[in-house]
């Protein structure tokens, strides 16, 4: 277990030293849970709207749902760093908004950071950065452009596009992000930026080169609506719970519960 806090400037000095175990959470208890299994970084992602809220894609979120999930999570108090995605339109109309959000995020609900999608918004970050607010970038599959993009899919596999992306790459870390994320690229392409970059980058569907990597918890653990090719299910919850819930009302309907240890005496 972590007996200090785990601070922005711990998570860059592991590159190249120790691998960055980042995983999201949206609310208290799954935030103390994943925080009690010694993980490094939090994101309170916009993915939020996909597997809590229920959501076609990430698109429709909002700032105050962000803000409302990111609450929740610090209030967990954890020891990992918390980040909190910036959501759709919340940074990619003019520099002074997305500080202003950025700011929100760090005054009302204490993260530790922000993250933000796509090299071309590397403007907004130095701008975050120079405004004293710790930022992740993110590239390769970027939710946010799924409409521009055509949907879910690899990006980087033909060298225009790998180049775009180790562009967008080197144009973060010159913002000043202390971290990048690399979504659905190819893991050649991975380790190429990794080693471009002084700053560690951190797969989620990028091969095991990364100097981290990131999970959606649903992913994990059987919670989500399909399990993407890049997550390993730990635990099916999903079946357990189900289960679980039949047996309660089993239970109930053949009057078994409440039972004497749930009942209160006179």
């Amino acid at each position: 277990m972590k007996n200090s806090r785990m601070t922005v400037r711990k998570i860059r000095q592991k590159k190249g030293h120790d691998k960055i175990v980042a995983i999201t959470a949206y609310d208290y208890p799954t935030a103390r849970m994943v925080d009690a299994a010694d993980v490094d970084l939090i994101l309170v992602g916009d993915s939020v709207g996909n597997v809590v809220l229920g959501y076609e894609n990430t698109l429709p979120v909002t700032m105050d749902e962000m803000i409302h999930h990111c609450r929740a999570v610090t209030r967990a108090r954890p020891k990992a760093v918390v980040i909190a995605d910036m959501p759709y339109l919340s940074f990619q109309l003019s520099i002074e908004e997305a500080v202003r959000n950025a700011g929100r995020f760090v005054k009302e609900t204490g993260v530790d950071g922000v993250k933000l999608e796509r090299g071309v918004f590397a403007d907004a970050a130095a701008a975050m950065v120079r405004a004293s607010i710790p930022v992740v970038g993110h590239v390769g599959l970027a939710p946010q452009s799924l409409l521009q993009i055509g949907g879910y899919r690899v990006r980087g596999r033909r060298s225009t596009e790998a180049d775009l992306i180790m562009s967008e790459a080197k144009a973060l870390e010159e913002a000043g992000c202390f971290s990048v994320v690399l979504e659905c690229i190819p893991a050649k392409l991975a380790v190429e930026i990794t080693e471009a970059l002084t700053i560690p980058t951190i797969g989620i569907g990028a091969g095991a080169e990364c100097d981290g990597q990131i999970q959606v918890f649903h992913d994990l653990f059987g919670l989500g609506e399909f399990a993407p090719k890049h997550a390993r299910q730990y635990v099916d919850l999903h079946a357990a719970v189900i289960e679980g819930v039949r047996s309660y009302a089993s239970d109930v309907r053949s009057k078994v519960f409440p039972g004497k240890e749930e009942t209160i005496a006179e």
